[in-house]
């Protein structure tokens, strides 16, 4: 009984990833007002009904989404840190970041997100950038401690904030252009700009 109640929670487990996987794509294509719980469902090949059973509606879906979103940036972003030097891993986070969000257009969308009522997912996402803004803060401390044309206190939070600033806007003008991008040159010119 107790292995037939397990196979069915994985069952559903599994769906549930399925129709987020699947709401990801058409987000990212469509964006999330272009999207409705009906795409969803045919995409995913149930009814409506069957995909209110798994999500209360199109907001928590998106918010699950996003949530995979920041995980995946997450993870790219802790790759950098892998790096040997300091240097090595300031420009492994500046590419890894911006080549992240050329291909996640949910992650470029999430940044221009304003929506009526989506407090809820403005919050979400504020929070997942919160968790990315502490990924990188200590990149970028080790880096002012080791650079030695700052000899005045730096504002570590501040400087943080400018680069993630920068890598957004380069992601929102690029993908609005279609320009092709030299991840090497951008993020030696981030670095030399910053530091």
């Amino acid at each position: 009984m107790e292995k037939t109640i397990r196979k069915s929670e994985d069952i559903i487990q599994d769906t549930k990833k399925y129709i987020i996987d699947t709401a990801r794509q058409l987000f990212s294509k469509f964006s999330y007002l272009g999207v409705s719980m009906n795409d969803i469902a045919r995409r995913v090949n149930i009814t409506k009904a069957a995909l209110y059973y798994h999500f209360t509606g199109k907001k928590e879906i998106y918010e699950k989404v996003l949530d995979n979103v920041f995980d995946d940036l997450s993870l790219s972003i802790a790759q950098a840190l892998k790096e040997d030097t300091i240097d090595k891993k300031l420009h492994k986070l500046i590419k890894n970041y911006i080549n992240f969000g050329l291909k996640e257009k949910n992650f470029i969308r999430a940044l221009m997100l304003r929506l009526p009522s989506s407090d809820r997912i403005a919050k979400r996402i504020t929070q997942s950038r919160e968790r990315i803004i502490n990924l990188i803060q200590p990149i970028i401390e080790e880096k002012a401690l080791a650079s030695r044309k700052m000899t005045k206190k730096v504002d570590v939070k501040l400087l943080t904030s400018l680069l993630i600033g920068m890598m957004d806007g380069l992601l929102l003008e690029y993908s609005f252009l279609n320009k092709k991008i030299n991840l090497a040159k951008i993020s030696e010119q981030i670095v030399a700009a910053l530091f």
